[in-house]
């Protein structure tokens, strides 16, 4: 159900430069505090393309406020548990009931989407509320004086406020820079894929699509998420290992049987999954450098999403923290009441997401270090733990402090060294890791 926003009684013309979730976010936020909002987008169509989404209750809450349309949550798959598994298939952790739990801490629920629903359904809330979209326009400079964009077509414009939303690759950055910003690679590539319920005839296969729940397996160097989309009638599977692309190759097709090969000796049902999958790509994943500053110093230019805070996948918070940017910086935008504001919404706009969202990705790395231990010690007392807090509530936020299990490992271990074990036991006390929960 849409809620009261907050209207600005001066309307500022304002450009944002990329139609991705991030910039359709700011398109929404900044039209419902009453601007006048156009999205420059490169693509000539928005098209459907993507995999899956977890959707967070800090995002969910967000959508809900927003009156996205209906079909946005009929498509939704909202798991009813969360179980993570060593990657032999054990189970070290589960949350039951994740749903319920979810709802009633949060006020909103935690959902799986896939990316186009997600695009699609906030392209059509934009458009309701009067944002207009060039799309095929290519931003070529900018000029942070006017402030003023000229793109490839040779379309300009001056609005009074820039938002850059174009993402990883992101021009508007090198504009702001003054130099080619590329991004950096993190070691690692994720194989992504996503299984209609009709090409799966294996009954417990199909039990795990059809009644959904979030699976994660861990191990050595790599892990796998699995979760089903879309009412339970797609599974989406991403895959999180080494990076073996070229440089400067950014993702490219896939041999199937390598990508099982990789897996051979995880979970068996992973590889019936697995086993399905005709043709996959590799998505070499990359990071940015953290900015000084998000907004420039005239104050008519502004970062979001991807463009400034790109983040691995270990924590899912990419697109969610994409929608907070869009959704704070709106929120600001509508408590303005002279241009002479502008200046200082924005700063505030930067003081409120650039630690956090700066922080996410700090997480993110991690947490790719607590899902991806070598067998060993360190993995046996992360395990002992996860074990610990089996049907444990809230799991997921626990996951959102990111590395935390890495740092709980370490700690129970120095505690073993400096402590005799139990006597015909070579595990700690019960008191003992208790501690560190």
């Amino acid at each position: 159900m849409t809620q009261q926003h907050c209207k600005s009684p001066v309307s500022l013309d304002i450009a944002v430069v990329g139609a991705g979730l991030s910039g359709l976010a700011s398109a929404i936020g900044a039209a419902l505090s009453g601007h006048h909002v156009t999205v420059y987008e490169s693509a000539k169509e928005l098209l459907e393309v993507g995999a899956g989404l977890q959707v967070t209750p800090n995002c969910t809450r967000i959508l809900q406020k927003w009156g996205l349309p209906d079909r946005l949550w009929t498509s939704a798959a909202e798991p009813t548990s969360l179980i993570i598994h060593r990657y032999s298939g054990e189970v070290l952790l589960m949350e039951k009931n994740f749903d319920k739990n979810i709802r009633e801490k949060y006020g909103s629920p935690f959902i799986d989407l896939h990316r186009v629903d997600m695009q699609l359904s906030l392209y059509e809330r934009a458009k309701e509320l009067g944002v207009e979209f060039k799309l095929g326009e290519k931003v070529d400079s900018i000029d942070f004086d006017k402030p003023a964009i000229t793109c490839g077509s040779g379309l300009c414009l001056s609005p009074d406020l820039i938002v850059a939303a174009d993402g990883l690759w992101s021009t508007c950055r090198s504009c702001y820079l003054g130099t080619n910003d590329l991004p950096l690679p993190t070691g690692d590539l994720a194989y992504r894929v996503v299984l209609k319920l009709d090409q799966i005839t294996d009954p417990e296969l199909r039990l795990w699509v059809k009644y959904p729940s979030c699976h994660f397996w861990i191990g050595p160097g790599a892990h796998a998420v699995g979760y089903s989309l879309r009412a339970g009638d797609v599974y989406n599977i991403v895959l999180l290992v080494p990076d073996d692309l070229p440089e400067g190759v950014r993702k490219q097709a896939g041999s199937t049987e390598e990508m099982k090969a990789l897996f051979r000796d995880w979970d068996p049902v992973l590889n019936r999954f697995l086993d399905l999958v005709d043709n996959v790509e590799k998505w070499k994943l990359m990071h940015r450098d953290e900015m000084d500053s998000w907004v420039n110093e005239r104050s008519n230019f502004v970062f979001v999403g991807d463009a400034c805070h790109p983040m691995l996948p270990y924590l899912a918070q990419g697109a969610n923290s994409a929608i907070e940017d869009g959704a704070v910086l709106g929120q600001l935008l509508g408590h303005i009441t002279s241009k002479d504001q502008l200046p200082k919404a924005l700063k505030m706009y930067e003081k409120l997401r650039k630690a956090r969202g700066e922080a996410i990705v700090r997480e993110t790395f991690k947490q790719r270090e607590a899902f991806h231990m070598q067998d060993g010690p360190e993995q046996e007392a992360r395990d002992e733990l996860f074990l610990k807090q089996m049907n444990a509530v809230d799991i997921w936020v626990r996951r959102l402090q990111g590395g935390g299990e890495r740092c709980a490992a370490k700690s129970v271990l120095e505690k073993r060294r400096s402590q005799p074990k139990l006597s015909g036991s070579n595990r700690t006390s019960e008191d003992e890791l208790a501690a560190y929960q």
